[in-house]
């Protein structure tokens, strides 16, 4: 089995513990989701920092019982750092803190966008150079990987993420939280040609994203359409797919397009997705269909590993300690800040 390594991810409002080696790939992994958060339409901070502390210690017990190893087993720990909500990387963090100091371990914080971007050599190699678009309800961008630990941003969000655009666009329609995957469901019976949203930025030839305008348009249309949360009837239901199909369809053509150049610039060897928005069907069907003339290969990692999880940030850590590079326990979290190299 080789060496073992512990991930902890608790950056937003899900609870995750996983062990990973380099011979077996995943060898645990948990996450226990918060459902508090649905009747509020979205995260709460408190509630999600609170319910880390509940349950971190269970799941990190229940992940080491299944693998049947102890602290003194494991090679070292991986922990999601920022960015994030503070209150819970402040939870996940104390909780590293405490096992590398009692096992004495070495310890290694994480971006979690790096997660993210790892989470496609689970379980296998990563090939570089590489672009990645990482798509989820907080980040939405495209990176390149020159190497393992070497990233260059091409562009960002001006304002909301993807993610972030579907689930207000889900909570206009009235439709569950969270927002994507019911945006997804429900767009599966609508149109995507019934209303022409905005695409910004779709050709200003850079990497760049925006989707606060396509937010507002939603919701004028909803408005103009008598489309309310709670409302029922059948010709609603028809227009709540048509939007939510037309709002879907305005998100990935902006995103396929942006990707086709970012791999038109750099000629990569790859491209990958990350992030939990890239577990959308059409998104990906998109992006194989935009890039199919350059003959780039996509992927894209398994479903379990698209939406935040520890086996992603235990992955990342093997290769920091596979490097050499350490944080000691002076390590502290950060709410906002770039992805950055460190190779």
């Amino acid at each position: 089995m080789g060496k073992i390594y512990l991930g902890i991810e608790t950056s937003c409002d899900d609870t995750s513990c996983a062990l990973y080696s380099a011979e077996g790939g995943v060898l645990v992994h948990r996450t226990a989701a918060q459902l508090d958060h649905a009747r509020f339409g979205g995260v709460v901070p408190e509630i999600a920092s609170r319910s880390h502390m509940k349950t971190l210690l269970p799941l990190y017990e229940t992940v080491m019982e299944e693998a049947g190893i102890g602290l003194r087993d494991l090679s070292g720990i991986g922990v999601t750092n920022g960015p994030g909500l503070t209150g819970s990387l402040l939870v996940g963090l104390s909780f590293a803190k405490a096992l590398s100091y009692g096992g004495g371990l070495p310890l290694a914080g994480i971006h979690h966008i790096e997660g993210h971007i790892m989470a496609n050599a689970i379980g296998g190699g990563f090939t570089t150079p590489a672009v990645v678009l990482v798509v989820s309800g907080g980040h939405t961008m495209l990176v390149h990987v020159a190497g393992i630990g070497r990233f260059e941003v091409l562009g960002g969000t001006r304002d909301d993420a993807a993610g972030e655009a579907f689930d207000k666009i889900g909570k206009l329609l009235g439709l569950p939280y969270p927002g994507g995957p019911a945006v997804e469901k429900a767009s599966k019976n609508g149109d995507p040609r019934a209303f022409d949203f905005p695409r910004a930025l779709k050709d200003s030839g850079e990497c760049d994203f925006s989707f606060s305008g396509l937010k507002t348009a939603v919701m004028l249309k909803a408005a103009q359409l008598g489309i309310a949360p709670g409302s029922a009837s059948a010709a609603g239901a028809r227009a709540v797919a048509d939007l939510a199909a037309s709002a879907q369809e305005a998100i990935v053509d902006v995103l396929s397009i942006k990707s086709a150049e970012a791999v038109r610039r750099l000629s990569p060897a790859i491209f990958y997705m990350a992030g939990g928005v890239a577990a959308n069907g059409r998104l990906r069907e998109s992006i194989r269909e935009r890039l199919a003339p350059s003959g780039i290969p996509v992927s894209w990692p398994p479903v379990e590993y698209c939406t935040d999880n520890a086996a992603m940030i235990a992955c990342a850590a093997m290769h920091h300690f596979g490097a050499g590079r350490i944080d000691g326990l002076g390590l502290n979290t950060f709410p906002r800040g770039e992805l950055a190299s460190w190779a």
